[in-house]
């Protein structure tokens, strides 16, 4: 996403976003509301000291301080490279450790779009049978749980799933502005579902996590999922990517996937 606007009309949009004043953004970055001032109106230009100490403040993600640095004439600080590129080696060799230790529950990895990098071979079963333009790259793993010929129709709580999913691609198209997540975000809103579920319900229950119940050729299973992230990454790739691994949420999933385990031969990472 390019952004030729001066930095303090983005500086400024950021601000917004996180609904803080000027004067709160001056104490939380500890200079004068005054600074703040001038920099958002383009009288003074922040130093890169300063920039970065803002973007921090506003928790700007890593490839919009990028934008941030070069509309301040200043070079970017943080490096975009491929998980295949020799420099993320070790990054790439954690991340498949963590998908397949995780075996034999699912787990995969996602970038900022929610495109699948990687996922460990429990995935592959609830996968079996969805069309190849579904699992064709980039493959969307919104798009392919929420498609009507993805996973959808063999989803059990398909209205309750489905809120959730479409309740987190709003908020993070919200508090990003990515115009990629607001068109999927209006391309999975306009799917069919014949399980209305209204969304306040889920946002105002106390349910600690929304169950994930599908069908399978395990038979009907259900798993609760977690997200994690890289903590405190330097490299735009890294700092986007996001870890969903899914747990049983009843005994009879935790069996099923425990025999599914068992046919498992040893896993084989690439980086050793």
């Amino acid at each position: 996403m390019n952004d030729l606007r001066p930095v303090g009309e983005l500086l400024r949009n950021w601000r917004q976003r996180r609904r803080l004043t000027q004067f709160d953004l001056a104490e939380m970055a500890e200079v004068s509301t005054r600074h703040v001032s001038f920099i958002e109106t383009g009288r003074s230009l922040p130093s890169r000291a300063l920039l970065l100490r803002l973007a921090d403040r506003l928790d700007v993600p890593l490839r919009e301080r990028n934008l941030l640095m070069t509309a301040a004439g200043l070079a970017p600080m943080y490096a975009e490279r491929s998980l295949d590129d020799p420099a993320l080696r070790e990054a790439h060799a954690a991340i498949e450790m963590v998908l397949y230790g995780h075996e034999p529950h699912p787990a995969l990895a996602v970038d900022r779009h929610w495109n699948l990098i990687m996922h460990n071979r429990a995935v592959a079963p609830l996968l079996a049978g969805i069309p190849d333009f579904l699992l064709a790259r980039p493959s969307n793993v919104l798009r392919v749980s929420l498609h009507p010929e993805g996973l959808a129709p063999r989803i059990i709580n398909l209205g309750e799933w489905r809120a959730h999913l479409l309740h987190r691609l709003r908020h993070l198209a919200d508090t990003t502005r990515d115009p990629f997540l607001s068109t999927l975000y209006d391309e999975l809103v306009a799917y069919p579902c014949d399980d209305p579920y209204d969304e306040t319900e889920l946002t105002a229950s106390a349910h600690v996590a929304v169950p994930f119940r599908v069908r399978s050729e395990f038979g009907d299973l259900a798993f609760i999922s977690t997200i994690t992230v890289f903590g405190t990454p330097l490299e735009v790739t890294l700092s986007e990517l996001a870890i969903e691994s899914f747990f049983p949420a009843d005994a009879a999933t935790a069996q099923a996937m425990r025999a599914f385990g068992a046919s498992l031969e040893p896993a084989q990472f690439a980086g050793h």
